[in-house]
Order: structure tokens, then sequence, then C-alpha cells
């Protein structure tokens, strides 16, 4: 089984409609990193010397990865990326290995080999 590592940078105010709409899609796990910072191609915003900035959550999420393109679709849709700019980003990256999730495989292969 090969994975797939999603990063989801999303503001804190979006991350619990994310992991529920990443669980539904397929995720079977997450890690949630709260209070990141970021900026996009537009500086944030001062005010008397004081940035304006609202929090950001990085999600991370280890998927296999026939699931992993829904479940960043999903995310990107969920957390309103395309429509509002600034509002969030996700990625994924290749896996070479991991370790300490056998306890998932079942559920995980169950899962996969009703869509391959």
């Amino acid at each position: 089984m090969h994975f797939k590592l999603i990063l989801a940078f999303v503001e804190d105010s979006e991350t619990q409609n994310v992991l529920e709409a990443a669980r539904r899609a397929g995720a079977t796990g997450s890690t949630v990193i709260n209070q990141a910072r970021g900026e996009g191609v537009k500086k944030s915003k001062t005010f008397f010397g004081l940035t304006l900035e609202t929090q950001r959550d990085v999600i991370l999420l280890l998927v296999e990865e026939h699931m992993s393109r829904s479940i960043l679709e999903t995310i990107a849709r969920v957390g309103h990326f395309e429509d509002r700019p600034g509002h969030g980003i996700a990625i994924q990256v290749d896996v070479e290995d991991a370790v300490g999730i056998s306890h998932q495989m079942q559920k995980l292969f169950d899962t996969v080999k009703g869509k391959v």
C-alpha cells in the first residue's frame, strides 16, 4: 500500500469542518498543529504597527494514494480555498515509508479494494 501526506493550511474557524469532511471522504486520522502563521501574495494588514492576522491550523493527513485526490478536493471545497483568496491551501506529497499505522491497514485495505 502506498500513501500520500496531505498538508492543509486552514483558518482555525474552518478546521473542524475540514476534518469532518476529510473523514467522510476516507481519511482515517489526522494531526492538527495550531496557531501557524503564513503570508500569501498580499501582506497582512497592519493597525498602528500591529499585524492583523487570522490564526491558521495545519492539518496533516496520511492517506492511501488512491483516495488522496478525492480527499484533497473535498478539503479545498469545504475550506473554500478556490472561492475565497487567502482562505487556505492544501498540498499532497509522496510518502516513502510509514510506521505505526498497522492498526489502520485493514480498514484502508477494505476501503481501497472497493475503489480500485
